[in-house]
């Protein structure tokens, strides 16, 4: 994506010095950076899409020294990056770099790339609004700044699942809980369980008070200062809605006295701050959303939308929609990491979630292999690391963005039924794969929703005898074939024949005529459904 650049320097005071370091920048700390990229080793070998190919600043995933000195030269050809972000950069790396003149950015070794891909992203973001990075009525990394400023500690806010959302500048004081939340990595084991045995999460989530969380030298914690952020109730008898918290951690210095009032006022504004994220999404991300048609009665300029992404409106493209195999809510992390994912096999992706759907818009694509390839290795990596399982539907060939909108309709069909039917549609599939499908079962539904299309034969017959039901069902799935029913069933031919001799006479009509089989079996799927 690309926005008005923030310069690198600000960029960098943003990240903190716990995630990045400067190694060199040849040309300064000035230079704008309006858009990142990630890329990896195929991304060498293949090269990138053009939009991607001209991000600003670079993130290195997997990328072997021979293959990062080779795409920095050729990516010189066109045009220097303005930085370079690997974790542990070799010399040979560095001294490239340099003499094309790009900066190069070392990256804490022990940090996730979508954490960083999702904090450079926010600073971006936030800058391209107009919103100053340090505007603490704006801005949760503001907030923060802000409070560590009046109180003298170091602040970081997290999210009602302890993902950090923001934090203020670390200095060498940081303990090792401070630096491996910021990290995006789990805090210690003892330090969270010694936490939690003490109460003290269960105090954050009882009521918006100060919680004091005393030192523990052995363990390398130092004392902290915690409060919960909570959201106002939606209704006038439910309480308060626990969104997160706002951890202090203490130097060598003793917090303000004040300090407790300043973090009531901190969980006030960052409440407001978090609602009013969570309400109106960036600018891009509303602009995803728009080509998507996830805005209803929005009217959408496509080809407006394309120039301020970058993309180009006439290519085909390939969607991507993914979505829960498993009931319950979705993963905290499961948009970033599926972004990071999405990014790092093709820079210009562009994703956007709606409740527990998650879509990828991948332009100028126009081939299935390489996307069913990654879509599978993805949903097998998130299974592995995250324990989530996805299923996934894929759009393509669309013919250019304007019918993006229209294929996510159709990607959303096949989700919907999927819920309903997830053996009959597989872990991965298409709209045209699984078009049967999909259309049986929206026939169905539709039945479902007025009794009058149900044959009431075929009610009185399901009620009244559920085993002759089921031999119907068995015997109408099976185009009339005896043996095949019987199979199924589990019982001898003669038994099934008996059976179908029984019905016919029960409902007075003969199941050699096409148009009552079907209608019988329609109406034997209402009643499975409804059941």
């Amino acid at each position: 994506m690309w926005m008005p650049g923030v310069g690198l320097g600000q960029l960098l005071l943003a990240l903190d010095a716990t995630l990045v370091s400067l190694v060199d920048a040849p040309r300064g700390l000035d230079l704008p950076v309006g858009s990142a990229a990630l890329i990896d080793s195929d991304d060498v070998r293949l090269g990138m899409a053009a939009a991607a190919g001209s991000a600003d600043v670079f993130f290195l995933l997997g990328v072997t020294d021979d293959e990062a000195l080779e795409w920095i030269t050729t990516q010189a050809r066109d045009r220097a990056p303005v930085a370079i972000f690997a974790k542990e950069p070799s010399q040979a790396l560095v001294t490239r770099a340099v003499a094309v003149g790009s900066a190069v950015v070392a990256v804490e070794p022990r940090a996730r790339w979508e954490r960083l891909y999702q904090l450079v992203n926010h600073v971006l973001e936030h800058h391209g609004q107009g919103d100053p990075v340090d505007d603490s009525g704006t801005d949760l990394f503001g907030l923060a700044q802000s409070l560590a400023d009046r109180i003298h500690g170091m602040v970081s806010i997290e999210d009602a699942q302890s993902q950090v959302l923001a934090y203020s500048a670390s200095n060498d004081e940081a303990d090792e809980l401070r630096r491996l939340s910021i990290l995006g990595r789990a805090g210690p084991p003892e330090h969270l369980e010694w936490i939690g045995q003490w109460g003290i999460f269960d105090a954050l989530r009882a009521d918006n008070e100060v919680v004091r969380v005393a030192e523990r030298p052995e363990l390398g914690l130092r004392p902290r200062l915690a409060i919960g952020i909570y959201h106002p109730s939606t209704g006038p008898r439910r309480p308060p809605v626990f969104a997160g918290t706002i951890w202090v951690q203490q130097g060598s210095a003793p917090l303000a006295d004040d300090a407790d009032d300043m973090m009531r006022g901190a969980a006030v504004l960052a409440a407001r701050i978090m609602f009013r994220l969570a309400a109106r999404p960036s600018t891009h991300a509303r602009r995803v959303q728009q080509l998507l048609g996830l805005t209803d009665g929005e009217a959408v300029d496509v080809a407006g939308i394309a120039r301020e992404l970058g993309l180009p409106a006439e290519s085909n493209a390939a969607l991507i929609g993914f979505d829960s195999a498993d009931s319950g809510p979705r993963h905290p992390r499961l948009t970033d990491v599926l972004a990071l994912s999405a990014s790092a096999f093709r820079r210009d992706a562009q994703v956007a979630a709606q409740g527990s759907r998650i879509y990828v818009l991948l332009p100028q694509t126009a081939t299935t292999r390489s996307v069913a390839s990654w879509v599978r290795g993805t949903i097998s990596a998130l299974r592995t690391e995250l324990g989530v399982r996805l299923r996934a539907v894929i759009a393509t060939p669309v013919a250019g963005l304007a019918g993006i909108a229209a294929a996510r309709g159709e990607v959303d069909r096949v989700l919907d039924s999927a819920e309903r039917h997830p053996i009959s549609i597989g872990q991965v599939t298409s709209p045209a794969e699984a078009r049967t499908t999909v259309l049986l079962d929206e026939i169905v539904t539709l039945m479902g929703t007025d009794e009058r299309l149900v044959d009431p034969r075929v009610r009185d017959l399901s009620a009244a005898d559920p085993m002759l039901a089921e031999t119907l069902r068995a015997y109408l799935d099976a185009f009339g074939d005896i043996a095949a029913a019987a199979m199924f069933l589990q019982v001898h031919p003669n038994t099934v024949r008996y059976r179908i001799r029984r019905i016919e006479k029960l409902l007075s009509t003969s199941l050699s005529d096409p148009e009552v089989r079907l209608l019988f079996s329609l109406g034997l799927r209402v009643l499975e459904r409804s059941a």
